[in-house]
């Protein structure tokens, strides 16, 4: 399993985390995710085998979230 961080602009409110870890939790390969409110973070634990860390970011940037840097 592969361990990444995005770091977003600024998230809005609990919906949003809501829609984001919705999202994820559908997402084949994804095996955990969380969403850092506070910080604007999204943590996702993925198996790169069956989708890339560009995958997840291109994902969350179509719900309408900027993600600023991935690590």
């Amino acid at each position: 399993m592969t361990k990444k961080t995005y770091q977003m602009e600024t998230i809005a409110c609990p919906s949003c985390v809501a829609k984001i870890e919705g999202m994820l939790k559908k997402t084949t390969g994804v095996d955990k995710s969380e969403v850092l409110f506070n910080s604007a973070r999204v943590k996702v634990e993925f198996d790169e085998n069956t989708i890339t860390t560009e995958d997840i970011q291109n994902r969350i940037e179509k719900l309408g979230y900027k993600v600023l840097s991935v690590k």
